[in-house]
C-alpha cells in the first residue's frame, strides 16, 4: 500500500523518499511526522512530512542511515512497499506573523525545518535562513530553502563550504548586523539546539525547537519520548515535537538520547556485517 515512487542519495548517508499515502498527503500540516516500520519485524521509526502532493497522494520524507533500521530502509528500492506507514503525529507548528524570524537548521535536522520555513514565509514573515553542517558534503536542501528566504547563510564546521563556524555565529552576526529579530525556530542535533537556545534566552529572543527523542508507539503510551518542559513531564510524540526552547531540560534530553546508544552500535555493526557478507 505505501509504495516508494522516487528515492535519492541527497547527501552522504542522507536519503529522500516519496511514499504514496494519500491521507496523509491531504491532512498533514508544517510540523507533523510519521512512524514507518521498513519491513515486518523492524523498529518503528519517527520522520518529519517533508513535503507532500494532494493531487498525487504522496509524500516526502528525509533520513539518515544511523542505524539498523534506517539502514534496512536505505536498501529498499522505488515500487517497493514499507510494511508499516503511520500519520500524521504530533501538533502542527504555531505560526504567526511575528516579523523577522530566524530559521536555523543543522545536518539532517534541515529537513523538518523545510516545511516549517515555507510556512513561515508564507504567513508574510521575513525569513532568515540559517544552516549548519559539519562539511559541505553534508548540506541539504539548500536549493529549496534559499528560494524561501528573504537572507541566507551557510556556515559548515570546516569552512569547506559558506562561512566556517557554528549556526551561533550566524546568530551573533545577525544580530550585530541590527535585524530585528521577533522569533527563532531552531532544528537540529540536540546539542546545536541546546547552544542556540543559550543564545538567543541571552538576546531575549522566543525560541521554539522541534525534538527528535527516542520514540515507539507515537501516541504517548509507552513513556519513551518523555522529556522535562519547565519542570513538567511531557511527551514529544503527542505534547510536540515542537516545545519553547527555553523551557525545555536539555541535559536530562541529551542523557535520555543515549540510553540505547551502544545497543543501536551492537544491532547496527551486526546487520552491515551481515549484509556485507551476503553481497
Amino acid at each position: 500500500m505505501y509504495n516508494i515512487i522516487e528515492k535519492k542519495l541527497i547527501a552522504e548517508n542522507e536519503y529522500l523518499m516519496k511514499i504514496i499515502a494519500p491521507r496523509i498527503a491531504k491532512k498533514r500540516k508544517a510540523g507533523q511526522f510519521i512512524i514507518l516500520i521498513p519491513s515486518k519485524g523492524d523498529e518503528r521509526i519517527p520522520l518529519t512530512i517533508v513535503d507532500s502532493s494532494i493531487d498525487e497522494g504522496w509524500i516526502e520524507i528525509i533520513f539518515q542511515v544511523v542505524g539498523a533500521t534506517t539502514f534496512k530502509l536505505s536498501l529498499k528500492e522505488v515500487g517497493e512497499e514499507l510494511y508499516s506507514f503511520v500519520g500524521p503525529l504530533g501538533k502542527p507548528t504555531h505560526i504567526e506573523k511575528w516579523g523577522t524570524t530566524v530559521m536555523v537548521g543543522g545536518g539532517v535536522g534541515i529537513a523538518p525545518l523545510y516545511p516549517i520555513t515555507k510556512a513561515v514565509k508564507e504567513a508574510g514573515n521575513k525569513v532568515i535562513t540559517i544552516l549548519g553542517a559539519r562539511t559541505k558534503n553534508l548540506l541539504i536542501l539548500e536549493d529549496r530553502m534559499k528560494i524561501i528566504s528573504d537572507r541566507f547563510l551557510v556556515y559548515t564546521d570546516d569552512g569547506s563550504y559558506g562561512e566556517k563556524g557554528l549556526v551561533t555565529d550566524a546568530i551573533k552576526r545577525v544580530v550585530e548586523e541590527g535585524e530585528d529579530i521577533k522569533q527563532v525556530i531552531a532544528i537540529g542535533p540536540a546539542i546545536m539546539m541546546k547552544f542556540v537556545s543559550l543564545l538567543t534566552k541571552e538576546y531575549n529572543f522566543p525560541t521554539l525547537v522541534s525534538l527528535n527523542t527516542i520514540m515507539v508507539d507515537g501516541t504517548g503510551m509507552c513513556g519513551s519520548c518523555r522529556i522535562s518542559v519547565g519542570g513538567q513531564t511531557k511527551f514529544v510524540c503527542v505534547d510536540g515535537p515542537e516545545f519553547d526552547a527555553h523551557q525545555v531540560d536539555w541535559e536530562n534530553m541529551l542523557k535520555r538520547a543515549t540510553v540505547y546508544k551502544e545497543q543501536e552500535k551492537v544491532a547496527y555493526e551486526k546487520l552491515l556485517k551481515e549484509y556485507q557478507k551476503g553481497n
